[in-house]
């Protein structure tokens, strides 16, 4: 369960794709309206579903609830019980788990210094209720669902200022605890806007569209805890709507929630399912906060970070997987709202970035701004579901390339999602370690993507049948400290760590160029991208000039600032550290680059981009490819196994058949995914 972002220190096909994802003839009517005959088609009704909740049911508990004068829940006076998931679950070792709260337990009350239950677990799990009784049709879901959100309603205050906010943790008597040990923010924990808030607008958005139709009474009071949400919401970041900010210079929208595009994407589909459902309030917001989304994309084109949507206005150069939901957001916001610019955002991101995050060893959970970090469900969950809702044909193999960390494509090189239990580990470590834990949030992700998976046969079949991921080809660091140095250059090692404020040093260390002074790296791959990383300052202090040599003979130069940042505004540190594109492709042979200070440059590294990036996953049946196009041009590279494939635009569209004498033609700022 994340606090904070800071806590890390997570349609249908054409026939021309049979050949590498096999298609469904019924692709989304898995999804048709709870209560309709036939919401399963019959051919994925005699299909073994990958969506097992057995372990969330495990984790379930039933917990009393007591009115009072700010917190009370739906049909509490005949049923005082509600159900929640506990916040995390301990291997026991012996094949079983051990449900734990967060923090520990005092022996006197039986306490736990956060709580046994949290409200960010509590509404992904009636997602995940929900979404199971909307394909499925099963009334033991729908019972689930319903009592689930009852849970949530209950921790939502409905009095007072802080009314339509939402209390984070709830002890297993059904007390609450606004303020939990060690502090969050905000603390108390209903007393400002909130990732809670946000996924409670989620949770109550796709309910009251779920039980509109077989339940009006029950789906009254969810849309009526909708709108207190959005009273709420209303007294901050949608009262802001329109306002700027700066951060570093960039203009950013001032009115995300808790000033984040993660938290404000969460909300948005809610907002996107009550609309659909005729909710006219939910469709102004979520046209409110869609702007807001949009504005947080990046410009492809101009290199780092390749179109994803930054997730947070406290640092330009920080991505993070486990809060990831912009891309299905925009895509679904989008298709409501026919905002073709929102869509273009979320096509950029999937087909885009996608690519590079799975070429880079699969979805760490931070480039910040050079991916690093743990993986787990939360950032696996949010690459399938960006590329499902971008809906084109090439993004749906994407999404099945994405499900593949589930079973084996992943750092462990091994499955961390169970269907015969409904078990998903807690994540792999960079060095393979896998937590075997398996807590709420884990389980609800990995249930989310199953979910995915179950209503598209291809997409299931391309994931389920990947077993590890043999190699991948993705960014190359260069560190400044490790290059030539001219004799005045300085290593210098920050007393505080790889962090500063807003992202991480490489290397935890950088090198200070005075001017005149230089760094020079040999660079031995053919063909590749450049990227200068530099730790700018605020003031203006002069620029680096950039020159990459052929032996003796220049090729090319080109020059970027060392400072200039300006006003930090809401970043945490002055200057700002995001790789900057610096031009010309290298050439297919090994080059020379030099960095020369014409002021005061804190040089970090040289990040190299292979022009074509590449990840071979091994399958039951052979391999299959990934390649990416960083590039504006076609090219042609040597297949790296054996197979056939098609080419694709980012923007999932088919270019015909890719493999042809050994080579393999990849779009430019396109991908090509090839099977055997």
């Amino acid at each position: 369960m994340d606090t904070s972002r800071r806590s890390f220190l997570t349609l249908a096909a054409t026939a021309s794709a049979l050949a590498l994802l096999p298609t469904d003839a019924a692709f989304g009517s898995a999804h048709a309206a709870p209560g309709v005959a036939g919401a399963l088609p019959l051919e994925a009704a005699r299909r073994p579903r990958l969506t097992n909740l057995a372990h969330l049911r495990f984790l379930l508990a039933e917990v009393p609830v007591t009115p009072s004068d700010a917190h009370t829940t739906y049909g509490i006076d005949v049923r005082p019980i509600v159900r929640a998931p506990w916040t995390y679950a301990d291997t026991d070792g012996a094949g079983g788990y051990r449900p734990v709260g967060g923090g520990t337990r005092d022996a006197v009350t039986g306490y736990w210094t956060q709580g046994a239950y949290n409200a960010d677990d509590i509404a992904r799990a009636a997602i995940v209720f929900l979404r199971d009784w909307k394909a499925t049709g099963d009334a033991q879901t729908a019972d689930e669902a319903r009592d689930v959100l009852r849970s949530l309603a209950f921790l939502q205050t409905t009095t007072g200022p802080n009314a339509g906010r939402v209390v984070l943790w709830q002890q297993e008597d059904g007390t609450l605890n606004p303020s939990a040990i060690p502090v969050e923010l905000p603390d108390p924990s209903d007393s400002a806007e909130s990732y809670w808030l946000a996924r409670s607008v989620w949770a109550f958005g796709e309910g009251y569209a779920a039980f509109r139709d077989v339940d009006a009474d029950f789906a009254a009071f969810l849309l009526a805890r909708l709108h207190l949400c959005l009273d709420a919401l209303g007294r901050e970041s949608l009262s802001r709507a329109g306002q700027w900010v700066k951060s570093d210079g960039r203009k950013l929208p001032a009115w995300l929630i808790a000033g984040g595009a993660d938290a404000t994407a969460e909300a948005m589909l809610g907002l996107a399912a009550a609309s659909e459902a005729g909710d006219g309030r939910s469709r102004k917001a979520l046209q409110t906060y869609g702007e807001g989304v949009v504005a947080m994309a990046a410009d492809p084109s101009k290199g780092w970070p390749f179109g994803a949507v930054l997730p947070w206005t406290g640092s330009l150069g920080f991505w993070h997987a486990w809060g990831a939901a912009a891309p299905e957001a925009l895509a679904r916001g989008g298709a409501v709202l026919r905002r073709r610019d929102w869509t273009a955002a979320a096509l950029a991101d999937a087909g885009r970035f996608t690519p590079q995050v799975l070429a880079s060893g699969g979805p760490h959970n931070a480039w910040a701004p050079l991916p690093a970090e743990a993986q787990i469900a939360y950032g696996a969950h949010g690459r399938v579901a960006g590329a499902v809702a971008a809906g084109g044909e090439g993004h749906r193999v994407l999404a099945g390339l994405a499900a593949g960390w589930f079973f084996g494509a992943n750092t462990a090189g091994l499955p961390v999602y169970d269907p015969a239990t409904g078990v998903t580990f807690d994540g792999v470590e960079t060095d393979g370690r896998v937590n075997r834990n398996s807590g709420a949030e884990s389980t609800i992700h990995g249930l989310l993507t199953m979910q995915l998976l179950d209503a598209d046969r291809g997409i299931a079949e391309l994931a389920t049948s990947i077993t590890g991921l043999r190699s991948f080809s993705g960014l190359r660091v260069l560190e400044a400290e490790t290059a030539r140095l001219s004799p005045g250059a300085v290593v210098e090692t920050p007393d505080t760590g790889a962090w500063i404020g807003e992202g991480n040093l490489s290397g935890a260390s950088f090198v200070r160029l005075a001017r005149g002074e230089w760094a020079e790296f040999d660079v031995t791959e053919a063909g590749g991208i450049l990227h200068g990383l530099v730790w700018r300052q605020a003031a203006e202090v002069g620029d680096a000039v950039w020159e990459v040599f052929k032996g003796r003979r220049k090729l090319w130069s080109t020059k970027t600032p060392a400072g200039g940042t300006g006003d930090r505004g809401l970043t945490e540190a002055d200057g700002m550290l995001v790789p900057q594109l610096l031009g010309g492709d290298l050439p297919d042979a090994a080059v020379t680059v030099r960095c020369t200070s014409r002021g005061d440059v804190r040089l970090d590294a040289l990040v190299i981009q292979p022009k074509v990036v590449n990840a071979v996953y091994a399958t039951t049946s052979g391999s299959a490819v990934l390649y990416a196009n960083g590039a504006r041009h076609d090219e042609r590279v040597a297949a790296l196994a054996p197979g056939s494939g098609r080419s694709y635009d980012a923007d999932g569209s088919s270019r015909g058949q890719a493999v042809q004498g050994g080579k393999v033609r990849v779009r430019g700022e396109g991908f090509t995914i090839t099977r055997a």
